[in-house]
């Protein structure tokens, strides 16, 4: 039997997200955000959501230009502070010590020390309530050489990515693979005659 909770945001997992920004002064900028991912293959896009009130959606409205920034478990701290200290109070950056980073394609930075950087130009955004949506084509992406694997493709195991359970409000690691995508399936697709 299934109890209803009511309308939540309770969609498993969360990826975690930092989004880097540059102020009208050229002041780089990250904050944390765990709603997001990607909503289009071609052109290659993803989406963040954020409120008005953050010092990002100004950056975003103005530069129309962001980079997503996966953090490993190893960053869990520094994800976090950037998720909870503000930009108008405070140099994230050199509070700690992480390395922003001039785009090569946009006018925004990525974080060094973080795994993978996907570097986004504003397309559309989207009034959806408390949150905006920015929809970002991804221009390019960049990642540590030391986790790649054959044609580029990452190892998700070394780059140990966050994810965020809302319900609780706790920080996971990824598990154990289950299976092969698009191939544990067949057994059950319908056999040609």
């Amino acid at each position: 039997m299934k109890k209803s909770l009511g309308a939540k945001t309770l969609l498993y997992p969360a990826p975690i997200l930092v989004v880097c920004t540059y102020d009208k002064e050229g002041s780089p900028n990250a904050m944390t955000a765990a709603w997001g991912g990607i909503c289009c293959s071609a052109p290659p896009c993803v989406a963040v959501s954020l409120r008005k009130a953050t010092y990002s959606y100004d950056n975003l409205m103005l530069k129309k230009a962001f980079t997503i920034n996966i953090p490993s478990e190893n960053y869990a701290k520094e994800a976090d502070y950037f998720g909870i200290a503000s930009r108008h109070k405070e140099d994230k950056f050199a509070k700690t010590g992480l390395t922003a980073v001039k785009s090569d394609h946009i006018d925004a930075p990525y974080i060094r020390e973080f795994p993978i950087n996907l570097e986004c130009k504003v397309i559309q955004f989207i009034e959806l309530g408390l949150h905006t949506q920015f929809i970002g084509e991804v221009m390019d992406v960049k990642m540590d050489e030391s986790i790649q694997e054959k044609g580029g493709q990452s190892i998700i195991e070394q780059i140990k990515p966050l994810i965020f359970a809302a319900d609780s409000g706790h920080y996971y690691g990824v598990g154990k693979q289950v299976a092969q995508a698009f191939s544990i399936g067949k057994d059950l697709l319908k056999k040609e005659k």
